[in-house]
């Protein structure tokens, strides 16, 4: 009996053919837990930046208190939004370091870079005035850029096909628990600690604890396999992907994967060549592969039209517009929903990206990201709740009966983005392009999000105060784009579960539409499997047959076109 798309099983794996146990072991596990240690750097500044620029300590200290509200929205947006800009720089900047080097030094100078950056932050002061700040934000971002762009290369390389998806997910796992992270400690620090340099100083030196275990770290990882045997370094390359697989080299299953790998760099190095520029004028002269870019990197204005930036670095503004007042309310609602986001993203590693796929979960996240918006926007409209919020003791507890259902409908929306939008772009970006230019084509996918990002980050402040009473048109805005990308990813994404890195092209045709190439690869790969594993004998009649089919074929055309007056 057939598995149904609406079977959820935990730790489902997308199999695409008989895999060994060994191969499932803890080295795969652990290489890729050290590399989302990452993910915790980009994940707790998500978490701890708006709720700190808006501690009254922080205020004071850099005399955001005594500007004019559009001149401290400025100066805030700023703050926040140099961040993404050093990311989208980071992330193609260091497209070079993971050409040359290796995905193991590219991490290891992008977090050394964040570190420098981390320590600047926490130099900052009125004494030393904003620039010291905006420095060491732009520092961060480099390194928080760099490695959104080799950390998923590097667990898709290492990654076997059938827990692909599982692996890529720890990323986002450890992202949210950085977020969470983030939001939780600007509360205890807004309920313990007085109005002082220390009360935001804590928040900010806590961005150095993630970076300097992965530092740390990194030094024992492996080399992947894959980028070791296009920079033909194939006997290291053999040894760790022997490592990885703990298979030996006489397994089925190990000569496979190694002849698959050395096919896809014979061929790329005869289409397009192995070198540092082969990549981009690959990209820039095919039409084929510019048009895969275009639909990677326009998942991220998907991802960013679900309001998730808008809402990660200016929580306090969105649940003061939906009747949440009072600093230490508006935080401890941020951190509910840092907790909702992170078991949101659990559930969709153990049940949802290897059981429903990429495709389903993306659509199934788009419509209740949309209706849980139009919601909130008709509710924001037609109450106007900032009007209580004014108050500095309105909080949760003081809320309107729609009050309520608007911050149930807000933290459905969590569940709903956390499970579908929040990671699954980057997997599918890590997932799509041959070995010999993913270094290169995952900084423009990186450099695509961070933009995006920039964006939101830096005019979301103007989008509240002029799309109407609260900025409820920000919400309807947020859920008719949402809308779009149902149809979007319908007609355009194909699914990419279980499918070898190798034979990703087979995806992207126009033999078949999206929606049914999946299965059409599934089939080649199975009929490729059958001819590498038939018997000498098996492989001489499969060629005999077709020799004599194709002579028949001739011949026939022969004589149709002696036929023809």
């Amino acid at each position: 009996m057939g598995t149904s798309i609406w079977q959820i099983r935990a730790f489902k794996r997308a199999e695409d053919r008989p895999t060994p146990k060994a191969v499932y072991n803890i080295r795969v596990y652990y290489s890729s837990i050290i590399i989302a240690i990452a993910g915790a750097m980009i994940g707790y500044d998500n978490g701890f930046v708006g709720g700190t620029l808006a501690l009254p300590s922080f205020q004071a200290e850099f005399g955001l208190d005594k500007m004019t509200t559009s001149h401290a929205n400025f100066v805030s947006a700023n703050i926040a939004s140099t961040f993404q800009a050093g990311c989208f720089w980071g992330a193609l900047f260091v497209y070079p370091l993971g050409h040359y080097y290796g995905r193991k030094i590219g991490l290891i100078v992008a977090t050394s870079i964040f570190l420098v950056g981390a320590i600047l932050n926490c130099a900052a002061s009125s004494k030393t005035g904003l620039g010291i700040m905006y420095a060491g934000r732009i520092l961060v971002g480099l390194g928080v850029g760099a490695t959104s762009n080799l950390g998923p290369i590097y667990i898709s390389e290492i990654a076997p096909p059938g827990i692909r998806g599982q692996l890529l997910a720890m990323y986002d796992i450890v992202w949210q628990i950085g977020g969470l992270v983030g939001f939780w400690i600007n509360y205890a620090v807004s309920e313990t600690i007085p109005v002082s340099r220390k009360q935001f100083l804590i928040p900010f030196s806590v961005q150095v604890i993630p970076g300097g275990l992965l530092l740390i770290f990194v030094f024992f990882l492996r080399e992947s396999p894959r980028w070791l045997m296009a920079e033909k370094n194939s006997p290291k390359g053999l040894e760790n992907l022997r490592w990885f697989r703990k298979l030996d080299e006489s397994d089925e299953y190990f000569r496979f994967e190694v002849a698959q790998i050395e096919e896809s760099i014979e061929s790329r190095a005869g289409a397009i060549g192995l070198g540092f520029l082969a990549p981009i004028r690959a990209v820039f002269t095919s039409k084929k592969i510019l048009s895969r870019l275009a639909l990677t990197t326009t998942l991220f204005i998907w991802q960013n039209a679900s309001g998730i930036n808008a809402i990660n670095y200016y929580s306090p503004t969105v649940f003061k517009s939906i009747g949440v007042g009072g600093t230490d309310a508006k935080l401890l609602s941020t951190g509910l929903f840092g907790v909702i986001k992170t078991v949101s993203v659990f559930l969709w590693m153990i049940f949802l990206v290897e059981s429903w796929g990429r495709r389903l979960t993306l659509m199934v996240g788009s419509t209740g990201i949309s209706f849980c918006m139009f919601f909130l926007g008709a509710y924001v409209r037609i109450a106007q709740p900032s009007t209580v919020a004014s108050s500095a003791t309105a909080g949760v507890g003081n809320l309107s009966p729609g009050g309520r259902a608007a911050m149930a409908f807000f933290y459905l929306w969590t569940m709903f983005y956390s499970a579908s939008w929040n990671w699954t772009p980057w997997i599918i970006n890590a997932e799509v392009f041959d070995n010999n230019i993913r270094t290169f084509v995952q900084a423009i996918n990186a450099a695509a999000n961070w933009f995006w990002s920039f964006i939101m980050a830096r005019f979301t402040p103007q989008m509240f105060a002029k799309m109407g009473k609260d900025g409820y048109g920000v919400y309807f805005l947020f859920a008719s784009l949402s809308t779009l990308g149902i149809v979007y990813v319908f007609f355009l994404i194909p699914e990419t579960k279980g499918i070898p890195l190798e034979m990703v092209d087979g995806l992207f045709t126009n033999e078949v539409p999206a929606w049914r190439a999946h299965d059409h690869v599934l089939n080649q790969l199975s009929e490729v499997r059958d001819e590498f594993h038939a018997s000498p004998e098996e492989k001489e009649a499969v060629h005999h047959f077709d020799v004599v089919t194709d002579d028949a074929h001739n011949v026939a055309s022969e004589k149709n076109n002696q036929a023809e007056p």
